[in-house]
C-alpha cells in the first residue's frame, strides 16, 4: 500500500489546500483515507452552498406557448441553467467533504447528460439530487434508467411499443453498467422494449410510466427469460459480475490510471465491495496498485479550476460576477462545463486536455485566477506549498527561479505539468 498522502488527496477530491494536506500527513495514510470514504458528521462548506430553488420549468404552465412566451421561456431556462452552473462550482470549492463531492462528479460524467439538449434546468438538478441522495450503486441505476433528463436525452420519451427506440437501452448495456462486446444486438433490442412507455412530466420534474405505450410481453435478456421493466432489467444487469467488473474499471479509469490497464487483483478487491461506492474506492486507495499509477492522470479542466480556487482560497461567489463568466467560459473553451457533457460517453481523459490552445486558454484562466489575490513576495517553494506540489522539476525550476512578480509566479504554478498531472 502508498503512504503517498499527496496522491491521495488529489485522486479522491478536486485538490487539498495547503493545510488539509498538513492534517493528512500527521494523521498518517489509512487515517486519511478513512476520513475520505467515510466523512463523520455535517460537511459545513457545503451547508453555506444549499442546492438552488429554481419553481417550476417555465414551460411546464406553457404547453403551447406563443412566439414571445417562448422567448421568455427560454431566457428563464437561460438563466436558471447559470445559476445551478455556478452553484455546483461553488459547491465543489467550499466542501468539506471532498470525496463525496468528487464521487457526485465522476457520476456526473458516468451517467452523462446534457442540459444542451435537456434544456430544463429543473430536470437537470433533480438528476443531480438522484446522485447525491441514492445510497449505492444499485439504488442509483434503478432511479437513473428512469430519471426524466436521461430519459429524454437518450429519447427514451419516444420509445413505445409501437415505435420501440434502442438510445437508452444500447447505452445502458455499453456505457452505464456492462461495457462494450458484453451483450448483442438481440440483447439491445429486448432491453429497449423493456424500457418503453416512460413520459416526462415537466411540472413535477419526474417520469411516469404509461403503461399502454409499454410493452408488457416476455423478453429474453442475457439468456434470461421474463416479462421485464425498467426495474428488472437492471436488476437483472446488476446481477451479472460484468457490470460489477465495469463499474470496478470506470472508477479506476478516473481515479486511479486512464492509460494503465485496472490488474485483475485490484478489480477483484474493488468487486468484492460492491455496490458500496466509496468502500470500491477503499479498495483502490488501499491497493499495492494504486502507488504505480502516480504521474498517468491528467486533470480535467474542472477538476484543475476547482482545485485551483480552493488553494488560493478563493470562492467563486465572492469573486466578481464579470470574472466568474469569464472562468465559466473559459471552462467551456477547454471543453468541459458543469451539467454539459459533450454526448453520452462523457468527458475525455488524459492527454486530450493537453493541446496547445488549451494551454493557452489555461493561462489566461490562471492569470484571472492570480488576479484577484494581493499576494506578498513569493518564492517557488512558496507556490509549491501553497499549490501542494512535492517538487519541481529542474526544467520547472528554472523557469519559476528568476520570477519577481508574485501573481505570475502564482500563474505559471498553475499551469506547470507538476500541477496539471497527478
Amino acid at each position: 500500500m502508498t503512504d503517498d498522502v499527496g496522491l491521495l488527496l488529489r485522486r479522491a477530491g478536486f485538490g487539498p489546500t495547503a493545510a488539509e494536506l498538513t492534517a493528512a500527513r500527521q494523521a498518517g495514510y489509512e487515517a486519511t483515507v478513512s476520513t475520505l470514504v467515510a466523512p463523520f458528521g455535517p460537511d459545513i462548506g457545503a451547508s453555506s452552498a444549499p442546492i438552488p430553488a429554481l419553481g417550476l420549468d417555465p414551460y411546464a404552465e406553457r404547453p403551447n406557448p406563443t412566439s414571445r412566451q417562448r422567448t421568455e421561456a427560454d431566457r428563464i431556462r437561460k438563466t436558471q441553467t447559470d445559476l445551478i452552473t455556478r452553484w455546483w462550482l461553488e459547491r465543489m470549492v467550499v466542501a468539506n467533504h471532498q470525496a463525496v463531492e468528487k464521487l457526485l462528479f465522476f457520476w456526473h460524467g458516468h451517467w452523462a447528460t446534457s442540459v444542451t439538449k435537456v434544456k430544463s434546468p429543473q430536470l437537470m438538478l433533480a438528476q443531480h439530487r438522484t446522485l447525491r441522495e441514492s445510497r449505492d450503486i444499485a439504488e442509483t441505476a434503478r432511479r437513473m434508467v428512469v430519471d426524466p433528463a436521461l430519459v429524454y436525452w437518450l429519447d427514451g420519451h419516444l420509445n413505445t411499443k409501437e415505435a420501440p427506440n434502442e438510445n437508452l437501452g444500447r447505452e445502458l448495456l455499453e456505457l452505464f453498467l456492462l461495457g462494450h462486446g458484453r451483450y448483442t444486438e438481440r440483447d439491445v433490442k429486448e432491453v429497449g422494449r423493456a424500457l418503453t412507455g416512460w413520459r416526462i412530466n415537466l411540472g413535477s420534474a419526474t417520469s411516469v410510466l404509461d403503461r399502454r405505450k409499454h410493452d408488457d410481453g416476455r423478453k429474453t435478456i442475457l439468456g434470461s427469460t421474463e416479462k421485464f421493466t425498467a426495474t428488472s432489467v437492471v436488476n437483472l444487469l446488476l446481477s451479472r459480475i460484468e457490470c460489477v467488473q465495469f463499474i470496478a474499471s470506470r472508477l479506476w479509469f478516473r481515479y486511479a490510471s486512464s492509460t494503465l490497464p485496472i490488474p485483475e487483483r485490484t478489480s477483484e478487491r474493488m468487486a468484492g465491495a460492491f455496490p458500496a461506492p466509496m468502500s470500491m474506492l477503499r479498495s483502490l486507495y488501499t491497493d499495492e496498485a494504486f502507488a504505480s499509477t502516480r504521474g498517468t492522470m491528467v486533470k480535467q479542466p474542472i477538476e484543475w479550476l476547482v482545485g485551483a480556487m480552493r488553494q488560493l482560497e478563493l470562492r467563486p461567489t465572492r469573486i466578481p460576477p464579470e470574472t466568474l463568466t469569464q472562468l465559466l467560459d473559459g471552462l467551456g473553451g477547454l471543453g468541459q462545463r458543469p451539467f454539459a457533457p459533450p454526448s453520452v460517453g462523457g468527458w475525455p481523459a488524459g492527454a486530450t486536455w493537453l493541446t496547445s490552445a488549451g494551454a493557452q486558454l489555461r493561462l489566461s484562466l490562471a492569470g484571472k485566477l492570480a488576479s484577484q489575490l494581493t499576494p506578498g513576495r513569493l518564492t517557488p517553494e512558496d507556490v509549491a506549498y501553497i499549490l501542494c506540489i512535492d517538487k519541481w522539476t529542474d526544467r520547472t525550476y528554472a523557469v519559476l527561479r528568476d520570477v519577481r512578480n508574485a501573481r505570475l509566479l502564482l500563474t505559471l504554478g498553475l499551469v506547470s505539468p507538476e500541477y496539471l498531472v497527478t
